[in-house]
């Protein structure tokens, strides 16, 4: 919770550029920070992100990579170390409907990234930012 509140006051009264370049340093700060193999894999999910959707804008939520639209985080990283879960995860904030119908999932364990999940997390970060 100290970093949630943290990243919040380090955002307020920046303007958006201050805010991605910022971001991005905090973001790398926090990769750099994990263990492997949780580093290489937020690292990957970092360039796929920006490459999807260079719109959204990187800082952190609770510690962890996240990618944010108009101050609100969309996506985000949760390493296997932080999670306590025994592995790594991508989240899509609440509230962000991905799917027709009534049900949808909203984090995705990610034991290994392959191609095949690289190009299953692309879509998801395509729809989220749309």
């Amino acid at each position: 919770m100290r970093a949630a509140v943290r990243e919040r006051k380090v955002s307020t009264g920046r303007t958006a550029t201050e805010q991605r370049a910022q971001g991005e340093a905090d973001v790398r700060a926090a990769i750099d920070a994990l263990p492997e193999p949780d580093r290489s894999m937020a690292l990957r999910i970092h360039e796929i992100v920006a490459n999807v959707a260079p719109n959204l804008v990187p800082r952190t939520f609770y510690g962890m990579p996240a990618y944010a639209r108009d101050g609100k985080v969309v996506c985000f990283f949760s390493a296997k170390v932080k999670g306590g879960t025994g592995y790594a995860s991508f989240g899509i904030q609440a509230g962000l409907r991905l799917d027709h119908g009534n049900m949808w999932p909203v984090s995705y364990a990610i034991a290994e990234l392959t191609d095949a999940e690289e190009r299953q997390l692309a879509e998801l970060v395509r729809q989220a930012a749309r």
